[in-house]
């Protein structure tokens, strides 16, 4: 097809990872020891008569690294056509980021082909193709001559450029010195102004703030608008489903689904997580987390202190969160995002609303926290839960995207008796009517 811009044929990527054997502890004694052993051997073979030389036996001071593959992407295949606004979901892993690096040339496929007519700008990572000891108008200028543009091109653009960024000040400042919010401010104005035929934007807008990342949505939806193709990676679902047409969902390497962006998303939050109404990790070092942090278990529970993935919408429900501690944690919070399945946000809840922890020390340990939902609030539908924990303000410790999901039923009403109302929630609230006259 003449409108097809961007033809993905059998995309596959692999790399090698290296995993260094690790040893025992030795002790400094047993290291001059074996040195020492190591030189009497080479001075006895010296010695002796010449015969069959034994082979070099790898030393087990230095054990030689295993190696194994990893496919990033496997035999993923996709078309694009002319002005797609098209929103690429996943788990964390699943192959979104080297798809748009291969996309932008930045690295080679092992196997399988792309072919893109027109011109590409990609805002993979914060700063990517900006020199740090050039200042902020000449890598305006140095971004405009990579993508191919004139210099009579690039200055026509340049004011809406330097407008949208906010940086007018540190115009002739070098951007090394830049903060990471200038950084990405700059690096999007420049890759959404500078007129490409397809635009690529990974989830960088997370570090800028939400009136910064209100006017990156709404800028790319004007260039959507143009007739131009945007490729948009995104953990905010709602955002996909605002801005994109279409949808590609991408699990361990794999195109799991291709479509409309509402039928994707709502295939992604239905399918990538557990709707038992419990989820574990019994290895802690496989759980979500790190050195500081372990998530063990998150439950749903109902009104009758039952694990479930079905919740009657009049009865409150308990969402419990177990995680470990490892480190002492000063300011640490756990908490969650509820999701509907087409992605939208209902609420975030943290257990630092438990006043008694506030900003309290976490001593290293298991911990427990439980959140009450109260019945009659949320509609019927289908929702999903991601679990995270931060440092307030310092930093993100974990986020498990849809670490499960359930449901919320209306259980004893038939259903020829009761329409669905609109609206994410449906509280009862109470009401008084009174006569006038």
């Amino acid at each position: 097809m003449t409108d097809t811009v961007i033809k993905v044929e059998n995309l596959s990527k692999k790399y090698t990872i290296r995993h260094q054997q690790r040893e025992s502890y030795t002790a400094l004694r047993d290291v001059l020891t074996n040195k020492a052993r190591m030189v009497g051997n080479r001075v006895r073979s010296a010695l002796r008569p010449l015969r069959s030389a034994p082979c070099d036996q790898p030393s087990a001071l230095s054990p030689s690294p295993s190696r194994e593959d990893f496919w990033a992407l496997k035999d993923v295949s996709f078309e694009v056509k002319q002005g797609d606004v098209v929103g690429i979901i996943g788990r964390n892993g699943a192959g979104k980021s080297t798809l748009l690096k291969i996309l932008s040339r930045i690295t080679e496929p092992t196997t399988g082909s792309v072919k893109i007519k027109g011109r590409v700008a990609s805002l993979l990572e914060v700063g990517t193709g900006f020199h740090p000891e050039l200042t902020g108008r000449e890598n305006i200028y140095l971004n405009g001559a990579i993508l191919g543009m004139t210099r009579a091109e690039i200055k026509k653009k340049f004011e809406e450029i330097v407008a949208f960024a906010e940086i007018e000040k540190f115009l002739d400042t070098p951007v090394k010195r830049y903060s990471s919010g200038m950084y990405v401010r700059l690096a999007f104005a420049v890759a959404a102004h500078l007129e490409p035929e397809i635009l690529l934007v990974d989830e960088v807008l997370a570090v800028g703030d939400a009136e910064f990342q209100k006017k990156c949505l709404g800028k790319m939806g004007d260039v959507a608008k143009e007739g131009r193709t945007v490729l948009f990676v995104s953990h905010n679902m709602a955002a996909v489903n605002r801005l994109c047409h279409r949808g590609i969902c991408l699990d361990e390497g794999r195109l799991q689904m291709a479509g409309t962006a509402e039928s994707v998303v709502a295939f992604y939050l239905s399918t990538g997580s557990e709707s038992e109404g419990e989820r574990r990790w019994e290895k802690l070092e496989a759980a979500p987390g790190n050195e500081k942090i372990r998530l063990r278990a998150v439950a749903v529970i109902n009104s009758e202190k039952e694990v479930t993935s079905i919740v009657d919408v009049r009865f409150p429900f308990y969402v419990e969160i177990e995680y470990e501690v490892l480190q002492p944690l000063l300011g640490v919070q756990v908490g969650f995002w509820l999701l509907t399945s087409d992605g939208i946000v209902v609420f975030v809840a943290g257990d630092n609303e438990d006043r008694k922890w506030l900003g309290r020390l976490r001593d290293p340990g298991h911990y427990k926290s439980i959140c009450k939902v109260p019945g009659l609030l949320l509609n019927s539908g289908v929702y999903a839960l991601t679990v995270a924990s931060d440092m307030r303000n310092v930093e993100l410790l974990f986020a498990e995207e849809n670490t499960l999901r359930f449901h919320v039923e209306q259980t004893q009403v038939p259903a020829h008796s009761y329409a669905k109302p609109a609206g994410v929630i449906c509280p009862f609230l109470e009401w008084r009517v009174s006569k006038l006259e």
